[in-house]
């Protein structure tokens, strides 16, 4: 019969509300016919997995510079309690304090832009800065909407004390390191803000950018550091490459001539960007060898690399030398090019994988 091909509830089903069904449903209770059916078993419903969020390729990276601001902000003050250094003003008051001390009357909206803070913020900061009497305005002769401003006398006392206070702070940080490792820390710094688009610190355009030198002990370690790192990075040379270099400046400096051989470094801002080297060609009389030639990444597209081999060639022809060669591999476009346009002229090929991949070397020749 149809009546008895009705489930219901074990239990007093017939006084329960759908609440109580469901509920009893949800628990997974058993439900059966008034006849002699066997009882049919709901099971509870079974609840998908969550789809587990792909991780970030770049999840370490990721990591290691939130990791690296969490210890920054610390140990600059940013977190101090109170105020940063211990100051009555909040990390973000004392850049702004900053800002007023090195430009002429900015607008409010031109503050903002170069802080990249929100209008409305800015608008705030500055009042409480102006309550304070840090802070000054004048409205614009020209745009009656817009306010020039500028530090007070208090206002640029307390600047001075807390530009003092954070000169203060990273001369004890490098204190605590010798001179290399201070250069190390610099020319991370500039590395950083490099690649995330810093803009170049304000120099005088008469200052060269960059020097030449005679290298000092240290120098020559660093040259054959820095031709493994570069040329593995950039062409995939493998540890014969850095054999062979560490094997040239070896023999360069265990037979030095110094009537016949020169080493130079190009440094900028006090950091090694480039190397060359001059040495006699053992089994050829009167002929120089041009080697080790290297610019760094970041200081190419200055000249140093011309400025390098006009050096080896001027120097080659005033220590009496008749004729400059070098060796080097056809991938090398830039520095073929800055060979060929100080007058080197292409001699020989051929085929080799000496450094773990097919390569076409070369040998270029000057007469001097």
């Amino acid at each position: 019969m149809a009546a008895q091909n009705v489930c219901t509830l074990r239990g007093d089903a017939g006084t329960a509300g759908p609440g109580a069904v469901q509920s009893k449903l949800d628990r997974g209770k058993h439900l059966h016919d008034t006849g002699n059916h066997p009882a049919v078993t709901v099971s509870p419903p079974v609840a998908m997995p969550a789809r587990a969020k792909a991780p970030s390729p770049h999840a370490a990276r990721v990591a290691a510079v939130r990791r690296f601001n969490r210890f920054y902000t610390r140990l600059v003050g940013a977190l101090d309690e109170g105020g940063y250094l211990h100051s009555p003003f909040t990390l973000t008051e004392g850049r702004v304090l900053f800002e007023l001390a090195h430009r002429d009357a900015p607008t409010a909206s031109e503050l903002g832009s170069e802080l990249g803070l929100d209008a409305g913020y800015v608008s705030r900061l500055l009042q409480r800065l102006q309550r304070r009497r840090f802070v000054s305005r004048t409205r614009s002769p020209h745009d009656g909407r817009e306010s020039h401003l500028a530090l007070t006398a208090a206002g640029r006392a307390a600047f001075r004390k807390l530009d003092r206070e954070a000169d203060a702070l990273v001369e004890q940080l490098l204190a605590e390191l010798d001179d290399a490792e201070q250069r190390r820390l610099v020319e991370a710094v500039r590395t950083i803000g490099a690649l995330l688009g810093a803009p170049e610190p304000n120099a005088s355009r008469a200052a060269p950018p960059y020097v030449i030198r005679p290298p000092s002990t240290a120098d020559y370690g660093w040259i054959i550091q820095s031709h493994g790192e570069v040329y593995a990075r950039e062409y995939g040379w493998g540890p014969r490459f850095l054999t062979l270099v560490a094997r040239v400046v070896a023999d360069y400096v265990d037979n030095f001539d110094p009537v016949l051989e020169r080493c130079w470094i190009a440094e900028r801002n006090g950091q090694n960007v480039g190397s060359v080297f001059v040495a006699k060609d053992p089994e050829r009389p009167g002929v120089a060898k041009l080697r080790m030639l290297l610019v760094l990444p970041s200081a190419r597209g200055l000249g140093i690399g011309k400025r390098l081999v006009d050096e080896c060639t001027r120097f080659a022809r005033e220590a009496g030398y008749h004729t400059i060669s070098l060796w080097t591999n056809s991938v090398l476009a830039t520095a073929r090019q800055i060979y060929a346009d100080a007058g080197y002229v292409l001699v020989r090929e051929e085929i080799h994988d000496s450094f773990g991949k097919p390569l076409t070397a070369e040998t270029w020749e000057l007469t001097l």
